[in-house]
């Protein structure tokens, strides 16, 4: 994957990449709702963990409103070659409104795979054209947003994580979504909704969905979610966090498959995490701020692939032949030179001259128009010796933080009575 990035000196540019992807679509909308079940049951269990010849996910990277962008991934991507990676979370509503600009929302390179599309909704209809209009973008994986607690999403009974209180509106979503597609499909929700939090509940989302739909693999966000009168980010904080829920949910459901996520912030936790069962673990944050320590150790430690030895510079070159094609694109989707290079902004977090590169990066925004320039005017503030040094080392972290999670475990599931239910 990053080898097929062509290197460059000096930071000078070689050969434009093309991100394009041109298809007229026509779609039945009604006839894709209306699909058979059974003709994608077998598709979707045969191996939902795995899509093509992609290693399983074991890390997988969040999908983050206004961070996981082509950009962003691009960058994620150059650091580590086995990482799963996200988009935004697109809402259905927009893809089907937008075929005419579908590249803006749903366009990435080949380097991005194994890449998941997250997608929200409310609506089948919509969910069903989105899905099929994807498909011509060759995602690994449909994920299906249950789990933002935004206002802008979750409110006045929209989507995300709200629908975890219509767990048969989702198990609909989740059958049209596979209907539509011959990827995997998954969810990613919380473990409860405001008073909705008990181990039960949540077991009976997941009884339900799994039950009304080929879902065979769900992302837990170890937090429940308020939905009223706290922000996203206090939503990532206060409500806490209940690992407990997460293996039990392994015990319980013995044929599914669920990534753990959560204030999970380095390598060295996610391997913690792993040890103790899960089946794979979704880091958000830490993998944006402070992507060379998180990302950088992702394929030796966790994979167990050896070390690329890349550096930093060797990074930032072949970023710059990267954000130099998408800044001379024409057209409405052209980026400014702000948002190529924001996701750099947190490359050296931590490290000697960290603080003059930001000053100056804030700085030669007013007037740099390509990468190159970027580069030559701002990486004077970072030392050769931190430019120039690999991963090294191993990384750090509370290693000891699932190490008494299952004695604490909640009391096994009775699925007797959903069982009656569904029969």
């Amino acid at each position: 994957m990053i080898s097929s990035f062509i290197p460059c000196c000096s930071f000078i540019l070689k050969t434009p990449g093309r991100f394009s992807i041109n298809t007229n679509y026509n779609y039945s909308t009604r006839s894709r709702i209306t699909a058979s079940y059974t003709q994608n049951t077998q598709i979707h269990t045969e191996d939902v963990m795995v899509a093509r010849r992609y290693p399983p996910p074991l890390f997988s990277v969040a999908p983050m409103m206004d961070c996981t962008n082509n950009h962003y991934r691009t960058l994620a991507r150059l650091i580590s070659k086995h990482a799963w990676l996200y988009t935004e979370m697109v809402a259905a509503e927009t893809i089907v409104n937008q075929k005419a600009n579908l590249d803006r929302y749903l366009a990435f390179s080949p380097e991005q795979h194994p890449i998941v599309l997250q997608i929200g909704g409310s609506h089948l209809e919509n969910l069903a054209g989105a899905t099929e209009l994807a498909n011509a973008y060759h995602y690994d994986e449909i994920n299906f947003n249950c789990g933002c607690p935004s206002s802008k999403v979750a409110g006045h009974g929209c989507f995300g994580a709200r629908l975890m209180l219509d767990p048969k509106f989702v198990g609909e979503a989740m059958s049209v979504i596979a209907a539509n597609t011959d990827v995997p499909v998954s969810v990613k929700c919380r473990i409860g909704v405001d008073d909705h939090d008990s181990y039960n509940e949540l077991c009976d989302f997941i009884y339900k969905v799994s039950s009304l739909s080929p879902t065979r693999h769900f992302i837990i966000h170890s937090r429940k979610a308020l939905l009223n009168g706290i922000s996203p980010a206090d939503n990532r904080r206060i409500p806490p966090l209940k690992y407990e829920y997460y293996y039990a949910l392994l015990r319980d459901f013995p044929d599914l498959k669920f990534t753990i996520n959560g204030g999970i912030n380095s390598v060295a936790e996610v391997n913690a995490a792993l040890k103790e069962g899960a089946h794979g673990v979704m880091v958000g944050r830490a993998a944006y701020n402070n992507p060379w320590q998180t990302l950088g150790h992702v394929d030796t430690e966790i994979y167990g692939a050896p070390s690329s030895g890349i550096t930093r510079r060797e990074i930032l070159e072949r970023y710059q032949e990267y954000g130099d094609s998408v800044l001379e694109r024409d057209g409405n989707n052209r980026p400014n030179i702000r948002e190529v290079a924001k996701p750099l902004l947190h490359l050296f977090y931590s490290e000697p001259g960290n603080g003059p590169w930001k000053r100056k990066a804030d700085s030669v925004f007013q007037h740099c128009t390509t990468m190159k320039s970027f580069f030559e005017e701002t990486l004077v503030a970072i030392p050769d010796s931190v430019l120039d040094s690999p991963i090294v080392g191993v990384s750090c972290g509370r290693e000891d933080l699932f190490a008494n999670v299952h004695d604490s475990l909640p009391p096994p599931y009775d699925a007797r009575q959903q069982e009656t239910l569904y029969a």
